[in-house]
């Protein structure tokens, strides 16, 4: 069998787990570029997951053996529609996988969102995880009350994130400058907002629980908001456990609640309007609801939250790439089952949206495999003989890209290692300059 090249864009876990399946199904006869517009891989397992799950982070050393491979190379610090462009790849390569994940926060869609002080979770996550793009972010933590916006796992670790001592970072991968002024933080209060109510949280039992074993932090939630108990037994089991957590909370004492000083309150049922402020944020404006068939109804009752920071984390959008068709409802590259247009696919959160578990991902670029297969069975991708490695090596000369690699990143992460504080597994380089500098 002809060698095939297969070009994929985006280093995280869409990406990697497509490698896989393409050494898997096409064995030595298939040569896989892993192109990033960092100097580094991983994607949301490096800059997206929290700092203090360093056993999630664990799964890289999977995409690790799969980069050391002789038929698959990390090509680093490219940015496809910018540097080399979607057709100019769907000439080298026989398939072009798109695998960018959603990197852009959804809006909320109200008035003052444009207010100082309010970011959404991935500005805010990507700040304290080293991303880049969003290292001088520089919220001020100086305020009383953070309102985090959501229901969902971001929302529990911003406010998680929010809530912890130096202490409770000891082994996490929290970058310095966030780390430092965390804790220097004055935030009080925690209010995480949601349209529903407990019954409809995105909330996984494991990460809602660490909410009741913080330091100096206490989980609040009112138990006028919980449904009738019986009610739980409808729930699928992962939900049930949620719910049975939300009701320890509720339990807690009030002399317990007082012994800390952080409260991280529950407010359900109330939905943001607008948000309000002279320059900078000051208070939420929300409309109360109610469920109609499962669905958050306005109810016209309004009430403004004091609010000195508001965090959002009600989703994220795929980027948009010059010449690939998108659809800009679904905020994700328009595609059917993967396929986009003839040798142009998307996998992950560009082809679903943000949904499922970084192991999601995994079936998915299987499938997307399979369709690539197919798809050469089925002669719709023309025959083998495409240049792949050999002409996109021939483009980088030709303008004079300055390509990382695996090699290189495995520099750039020794010397992250070797700057790491005490018991600190690494120290990240937030900018690109010091990565590049960093490989040698």
């Amino acid at each position: 069998m002809a060698t095939r090249h297969i070009a994929i864009i985006g280093s995280g876990p869409a990406g990697y787990y497509t490698a896989e399946a393409a050494q898997k199904a096409f064995g030595e006869d298939v040569r896989v570029d892993i192109f990033d517009c960092l100097p580094v891989p991983y994607g949301l397992i490096r800059t997206g997951v929290a700092p203090d799950h360093q056993s999630i982070k664990g799964v890289s050393r999977r995409y690790e053996k799969v980069a050391l491979t002789d038929n698959v190379r990390f090509v680093g610090n490219v940015t496809i529609g910018q540097d080399v462009s979607v057709a100019e790849l769907q000439e080298l390569y026989d398939a072009v996988v798109l695998a960018t994940g959603a990197p852009k926060d959804r809006d909320l869609g109200i008035s003052g969102e444009d207010l100082g002080n309010v970011f959404g979770s991935a500005a805010f996550v990507g700040w304290y995880n080293g991303h880049p793009q969003f290292a001088t972010l520089d919220p001020d933590l100086s305020g009383k009350t953070a309102v985090v916006i959501g229901m969902g796992n971001v929302a529990l670790d911003v406010a998680r994130i929010l809530s912890k001592t130096r202490e409770e970072f000891a082994g996490s991968d929290i970058v310095s400058h966030a780390l430092d002024a965390l804790v220097s933080s004055k935030i009080e209060r925690i209010v995480i907002l949601g349209r529903r109510g407990p019954h409809q949280i995105m909330m996984t039992p494991k990460e809602l629980g660490e909410l009741g074993n913080l330091d100096r932090a206490c989980p609040h939630v009112h138990q006028g908001d919980l449904p009738d108990e019986a009610e739980d037994a409808m729930l699928e089991p992962g939900l049930r456990k949620s719910a049975t957590i939300l009701r320890q909370f509720a339990a807690i004492p009030e002399d317990i609640r007082a012994e800390k000083p952080v409260a991280v309150e529950f407010a359900f049922f109330a939905q943001p309007v607008s948000l309000k402020g002279d320059g900078k944020v000051e208070g939420v404006e929300i409309e109360h609801t109610e469920l109609v068939r499962g669905r958050a109804r306005g109810t016209g009752e309004t009430a403004t939250l004091p609010a000195d920071l508001v965090i959002s984390c009600i989703g994220y959008r795929t980027s948009p790439i010059p010449g690939v068709p998108f659809d800009e409802r679904a905020g994700r590259f328009a595609n059917d089952d993967g396929r986009i247009l003839h040798g142009l696919y998307c996998v992950g959160w560009a082809r679903r949206g943000p949904s499922g578990t970084i192991g999601t991902n995994r079936p998915d670029g299987y499938d997307i495999v399979q369709s690539i297969g197919e798809d050469m069975d089925d002669g719709i991708l023309g025959p083998a003989g495409k240049q792949g490695r050999e002409g996109f090596d021939a483009l980088v000369e030709q303008r004079g890209l300055d390509v990382v690699t695996f090699r290189d990143w495995k520099k750039i992460e020794e010397a992250e290692e070797k700057l790491a504080r005490e018991g600190a597994p690494r120290e990240k380089f937030v900018d690109i300059e010091a990565m590049i500098r960093a490989r040698g």
